[in-house]
């Protein structure tokens, strides 16, 4: 019998069960089986990871420690990361089915966002201020915020996780990362390499847990300065109002139901490939997918035949093999979900011209789907479907294009698709979207902020000012004069 690895807790430098005894099991999505188990934090679990991140902040040993030394661990662990890259891609591709070609690649990627926040380690400055007074000599700096709650979903998990934990580390805070109770099992692993790097105690924990027992305590606790949270519109909703008693700095990082316009005059070939990655790459499981494909009438046909010509090559199958394009999908509830939507686009009048339901065989598996609506009202262009569901409609104006990609509660990523430059500044910028690809999707680098408007949350991720949001500024006044101070009873 075949023994499946089981991940502990990593708190305070140690690896520990949960207080509780808890045990979670995680599923191959690409096959449905059982592959491993891992422990589930409690509230005294949460509070032990909050308490030791609170004392390593005030410990010497990252206290004190510069932040050029602080920007040699961030070097270390990026180093880390790249020579595990394949080990960490086949546990994340085991654990949530996404393709073995993307997480290590992606993860090797990630090592750049480390070095990233390593090099502005030491150029997080503070100012000498012209102040009004000739006798004050006033300057700010900037301190770590405190301690980071980091809670990542499972669908991208060490970009979002390099996204919130290489800037709060070069900023010197303490962060303790929750991981999704799906799939959580490349966190662990990475928390191997957090270790590894030599990072103090405590300045790092990794768990994971349910939300009564995990989430909830953790953005509730008033020790918790930061809360940088990715996932969904509701989860985010409560974090929100947990966070209202500690009055947590939070950024939300949430869905999406982006648009891709396709205008005539563009590169059909490169806009079917645009809508191809943004729809079924990752296997539609991308909080920037571009399920709103919004394409001038008089192409509509034309792409349509592209599109169906390019799916036809798709291989689905096992995530593990290179060949491999679309895998399956983390987890069979989104399979459910989307056959149910499927038939109620299909009852609103969508036509589907392939794909429209999950493979027989085992595993997670969903057929790559194309689907054109007749309203904007069609329920795929309304939800998130989170699986590899293109939707398409057609408009006539620039007018119109924009106010359709502009007509959902969401605003995330965005792509625009046309060899007309001025069309392309002018639509990019009434788009309302956080991100606007252009003749291209799905392109993401550390040095380019990250996030979106409305119910696709609030704050940025990645690019320079990112690592300012793990700082909080302090203003110093020195009076210069040796008078003594005048009327104490009249501001200065």
């Amino acid at each position: 019998m075949t023994q499946h690895p089981h991940y502990q807790l990593f708190i305070d430098g140690a690896w520990t069960e949960g207080s509780t005894g808890q045990v979670m099991e995680t599923k191959n999505p690409a096959t449905g089986a059982d592959w491993a188990t891992f422990a589930c934090a409690s509230p005294q679990d949460v509070e032990r990871a909050i308490a030791a991140a609170r004392r390593s902040l005030n410990d010497p040993a990252w206290r004190d420690m510069t932040q050029t030394q602080r920007g040699k661990l961030l070097y270390r662990l990026a180093e880390l990361i790249e020579e595990n890259a394949a080990d960490l891609g086949r546990v994340e591709t085991t654990d949530s089915g996404k393709l073995l070609a993307e997480t290590s690649s992606q993860t090797r990627y990630v090592g750049d966002y480390y070095r990233y926040y390593a090099g502005l380690a030491d150029k997080i400055e503070g100012a000498v201020l012209p102040i009004d007074k000739p006798d004050m000599h006033v300057f700010t700096r900037r301190e770590p915020l405190g301690v980071v709650v980091a809670i990542v979903p499972w669908n991208a998990q060490m970009f979002l996780t390099a996204t919130k934990l290489g800037p709060a580390l070069a900023a010197g805070c303490a962060v303790v990362l929750k991981a999704s109770e799906i799939a959580p099992a490349p966190m662990f692993e990475f928390a191997r390499l957090i270790e590894a790097a030599g990072f103090p105690p405590g300045v790092v924990s990794v768990i994971t847990g349910d939300a009564d027992n995990c989430a909830i305590p953790l953005t509730r606790h008033p020790d918790v300065d930061r809360i940088a949270f990715t996932g969904g519109p509701e989860t985010a909703r409560h974090v929100v109002r947990n966070s209202a008693e500690s009055f947590a700095v939070t950024s939300l990082e949430l869905g999406g139901k982006s648009p891709i316009v396709v205008f005539e005059d563009a590169d059909l070939d490169g806009a079917a490939n645009g809508l191809i990655a943004g729809n079924f790459g990752a296997s539609g499981q991308s909080c920037v997918a571009g399920s709103r494909g919004l394409i001038q009438r008089s192409v509509l046909d034309d792409l349509v035949a592209r599109i169906t010509e390019k799916a036809s090559a798709i291989r689905v199958g096992d995530p593990l093999d290179g060949g491999t394009h679309v895998g399956p999908l983390c987890t069979a509830a989104q399979v459910a979900r989307i056959v149910d939507t499927l038939a109620k686009a299909k009852s609103q009048g969508a036509r589907i011209h392939f794909g429209g339901a999950p493979l027989d065989q085992p595993g997670n598996y969903m057929a790559p789907t194309l689907v054109e609506c007749a309203s904007p009202d069609t329920e795929t262009l309304k939800i998130e479907m989170f699986g590899p569901v293109m939707s398409l409609i057609a408009f006539d104006t620039e007018e119109e294009a924009i106010a359709l990609a502009n007509n959902s509660p969401y605003g995330l990523g965005s792509g625009v698709f046309t060899q007309n430059l001025a069309r392309a500044h002018r639509v990019s910028a009434r788009l309302k979207a956080g991100i606007c690809w252009v003749n291209t999707y799905r392109a993401i680098s550390p040095i380019a902020p990250f996030g979106g408007y409305n119910q696709s949350g609030y704050g940025r991720e990645a690019g320079l000012d990112a690592i300012h949001d793990y700082t909080r500024t302090k203003t110093t006044w020195i009076n210069t004069s040796d008078s003594p101070m005048a009327n104490p009873f009249v501001m200065r």
